[in-house]
């Protein structure tokens, strides 16, 4: 029933001013809604500057869109949460809410499933199921914010799915969590991470928005990056430092590149010397991440002695890494990993 209606977290206030005008009301009901969403409203009923006869034309002809939380679980080593939220379709989304203190992050799923097919990640197992719309990208923000009661700072795209393989509703995301009266979230502080979408790269910088970009690379090889992510067979290594060479000139920020270190793959000292090689000079930074386990693969991390000289070694060549601590371990495994438990 909802597919013919409209939902109205789709909308940036600008767009519900408009809609109100397109259904036979005043502009200015449109900014009192937009205000209620962002208050927490869930229904039209909940609106009560908003007259009777408007909320029953919205009802009949909108929705406003909310996730059903349907399984939250907390780690008991570092107060992770981790979501299961359940669509309007059946289909089961992932979220995680990590607690630094002086900053609240929230991973956000941007697909059900993924089409890429890197063999380390256990999100594309199943493959595309679908794409998510802005609405269900912004709820699962808004949804960590009314259970924790706490702001949320920072947003991370690195959840279930390829933000760029869904590009116009990533991009109408980005759009409407930035909206001065709803949850009025800067883009410096949300990080966008892709597997390598080249073409979309270019179309990001464009945009000129400046958010943090993160680049999955894993190899400096495109030998290697073949053989564990199917993405490199469309794009290489040297189109994707291009494309982030001029990501970097449009938007003046930083690029993040995501290096998950698998032992006897991509750990060797060789590597670190060649990621050097290719990275100097860019103003980038390299994020390491000792793999997580997959049941459904073979992969396994190197020992810590490798994991930080793979760092020390990258440092030595002034190219500025981190080891990311992996949080959460007791209720998480891999990303996507518990929603394809729980189906």
């Amino acid at each position: 029933m909802e597919d013919k209606k409209v939902a109205m977290k789709n909308f940036t206030e600008d767009e519900i001013k408009e809609y109100m005008k397109e259904i036979g009301e005043k502009a200015f009901r449109g900014s009192q809604i937009f205000s209620w969403i962002y208050k927490g409203a869930e229904n039209f009923d909940d609106m009560k500057n908003i007259p009777k006869s408007l909320r029953e034309k919205l009802e009949q002809n909108a929705y406003i869109g909310t996730l059903e939380q349907e399984l939250k679980l907390e780690s008991k080593i570092d107060g992770t949460k981790k979501y299961l939220f359940l669509l309007a379709d059946g289909n089961i989304i992932e979220t995680v809410m990590m607690d630094y203190g002086d900053r609240t992050t929230v991973c956000v799923t941007n697909q059900v499933g993924c089409r890429m097919g890197c063999n380390f990640c256990a999100s594309t197992i199943d493959g595309l199921v679908r794409n998510l719309e802005p609405w269900e990208i912004l709820d699962q923000i808004m949804q960590v914010q009314k259970d924790t009661g706490k702001r949320v700072s920072n947003v991370v795209m690195m959840g279930s799915g390829e933000p760029l393989d869904n590009f116009e509703n990533s991009k109408k995301f980005l759009e409407i969590v930035n909206e001065e009266n709803g949850l009025n979230l800067g883009y410096r502080h949300i990080t966008l991470s892709t597997c390598g979408i080249v073409p979309k790269i270019y179309e990001l910088a464009d945009l000129e928005i400046p958010i943090n970009l993160a680049i999955s690379l894993h190899s400096p090889y495109d030998s290697i990056r073949k053989e564990i992510m199917p993405v490199a067979k469309s794009y290489t290594i040297d189109e994707i430092i291009k494309a982030c060479r001029y990501y970097i000139k449009k938007t003046n920020r930083r690029i993040t590149f995501e290096y998950s270190l698998i032992k006897g793959v991509n750990d060797s000292e060789k590597e670190a010397d060649a990621l050097a090689k290719l990275l100097k000079g860019m103003l980038c930074h390299v994020n390491l991440i000792p793999i997580n386990k997959v049941d459904e693969r073979e992969y396994e991390k190197p020992d810590k002695v490798y994991i930080y000289k793979f760092r020390d070694n990258l440092e030595k060549h002034n190219i500025p890494a981190t080891v990311r601590i992996s949080r959460g371990s007791d209720i998480s495994g891999a990303c996507g990993q518990l929603r394809r438990k729980y189906k």
